[in-house]
């Protein structure tokens, strides 16, 4: 197997592994959501169909798989699974949001997917079908193998982004503006977020300036570390500029992941001054974090480690999620 279908599907191995680890550690029971059609609610309203950069029209547009797509005019049910951050940011409300057993993106909820109906994080097609939705954007190309994107299709026209643009949150939001006419809507979604960036930089400032820090995961009982270009690393370490701990600079390029495995026995070698970390494992991690090892960490021992549940943003990337991130730091910080 070559490197790049290598890395490409132990990205997608590590995707299914957060995803069931939100469904065992999601916060309570999600509501039990009508699988149907939907009604007014799951509609994008006139006032944000009119919102456009210019009177919207039909249009072909080739996708990542090569595919010729007619994109419709003004798409009003849209189903864009594990897309929604960005659909949130454009001001448009899916048919459906991602989901798993009784998890989903709880970060979203006040962002405009409250009630939202739920729809299976691999999108089966009697619950795509069930939805009625009138265009559907796909973000990996795995979720289309084996004939599922001509089951898409029938259904709505299907336009998938692929791996490659995927990894750029920034390149995937201003895609998903092209493609529903909100390309400008996108520019100034993204001129906010790094002017929030540049706010929230200048704040730390003071207090992490020559500080290193690591976000780590809890889950079942093992770390991971998140890479320095993705998700809630991506915030820290590029956004706004902090240096990142050894460990990830240490990464193999090769073997890198949005979150990397860390044995306790290496997570020994961690230098970092401060500790992000999601616990997804709530209480049943005091095992792990009573350990020795964690106990002598330095940012443990200075008691500079922030501790957050899998329900929040730092578990995700996107315009929304970012600034999440951006205010949790700015609250926990900045006194």
């Amino acid at each position: 197997m070559q490197r790049g279908q290598s890395n490409m599907r132990r990205g997608i191995i590590l995707a299914f592994i957060l995803i069931l680890a939100l469904a065992i550690t999601a916060c309570g029971k999600a509501s039990n959501e009508s699988a149907g059609s939907g009604g007014e609610g799951d509609q994008i309203s006139k006032e944000e169909k009119n919102s456009g950069d210019a009177a919207a029209t039909e249009k072909v547009m080739t996708d990542a798989l090569g595919h010729q797509v007619t994109i419709p005019a003004n798409p009003q049910r849209i189903l864009a699974s594990y897309l929604e951050d960005h659909l949130a940011a454009l001001g448009i409300k899916p048919v459906a949001q991602w989901s798993v057993a009784n998890g989903k993106q709880e970060y979203l909820q006040s962002s405009g997917l409250q009630g939202v109906p739920t729809i299976s994080y691999n999108l089966p097609t009697e619950e795509v079908l069930s939805f009625n939705p009138d265009f559907i954007i796909i973000g990996s190309s795995a979720l289309v193998q084996n004939g599922m994107y001509e089951q898409y299709a029938k259904i709505a026209p299907t336009f998938v982004l692929g791996d490659e643009l995927i990894k750029d949150w920034r390149q995937t939001l201003l895609k998903i503006g092209e493609l529903l006419n909100r390309k400008e809507q996108a520019q100034k979604v993204l001129d906010a977020y790094d002017a929030k960036a540049a706010d929230t930089k200048a704040k730390l400032a003071p207090i992490l300036k020559d500080k290193k820090a690591a976000i780590l995961w809890l889950v079942q009982k093992s770390f991971y570390i998140v890479d320095e270009k993705l998700a809630s690393g991506a915030v820290l370490y590029g956004d706004l500029g902090i240096k990142p701990t050894n460990l990830v600079l240490n990464l193999p390029e090769s073997a890198k992941a949005t979150w990397n495995p860390v044995t306790l026995e290496k997570l020994s070698e961690l230098d970092a001054d401060y500790i992000f970390l999601v616990n997804s494992d709530g209480s049943g991690g005091k095992e792990v974090l009573n350990q020795p090892i964690w106990q002598g960490l330095t940012a443990v021992k200075e008691n500079h480690v922030y501790e957050f549940d899998a329900s929040s943003s730092w578990l995700y990337s996107g315009a929304i999620a970012g600034q999440q991130v951006m205010d949790d730091l700015v609250r926990l910080l900045v006194k």
